[in-house]
């Protein structure tokens, strides 16, 4: 069985203990907790927020959003993808007549 390793991830100032299972994962938590630190400290200075939850609550809406519009950029790519092989699959039927 592979020991997982033990991290602290700093967020908004407070420390949180997480075991991760590879050096990667770590990295990959790290660079998380730094672009969410990064998007606290843009939030702070261009707004008047002084509630820490609100502008996590900012960060989760910014980093949400920013999945989902992906995600449904994604399936509009597949959409004509596949649009785009059928019609050469009919014009490549044709010719083959």
């Amino acid at each position: 069985m592979v020991d997982k390793l033990k991290i602290n991830i700093v967020i908004a100032g407070r420390t949180y203990p997480l075991s991760v299972n590879n050096i990667k994962e770590e990295e990959g938590m790290r660079k998380a907790a730094l672009a969410i630190n990064t998007l606290i400290s843009r939030f702070e200075q261009n707004y008047a927020v002084s509630d820490k939850q609100d502008v996590l609550a900012m960060c989760a809406l910014q980093f949400a959003s920013k999945l989902e519009i992906s995600s449904l950029q994604k399936d509009t790519e597949q959409v004509e993808t596949i649009n785009k092989i059928k019609e050469l699959t009919q014009l490549v039927q044709t010719h083959l007549k």
